[in-house]
């Protein structure tokens, strides 16, 4: 998965990085990504959903939502 891999050295805690693997595995849902390692969408999903954790958004939901809008503007929901 995309994202774990961009995770490996961050300084995020284990909670934080399941928040944004849930985050990241409904976007891709939403998105139709069900190859997310060899799908380059994936990759921006990810960095999406790292820019918007460092950001400070700590939900799952917010964090889908933003990186949802963010790579695919006129959604408007996650799930």
């Amino acid at each position: 998965m995309a994202i774990y891999r961009l995770l490996q050295n961050s300084a995020f805690e284990p909670d934080q990085v399941k928040t944004m693997g849930q985050a990241f595995e409904a976007v891709c849902a939403a998105l139709g990504i069900t190859d997310s390692r060899n799908d380059p969408r994936a990759e921006a999903v990810a960095g999406a959903i790292i820019a918007l954790a460092q950001q400070g958004v700590t939900s799952a939901e917010e964090l889908c939502a933003r990186a949802l809008a963010q790579v695919r503007p006129a959604a408007r929901r996650c799930g």
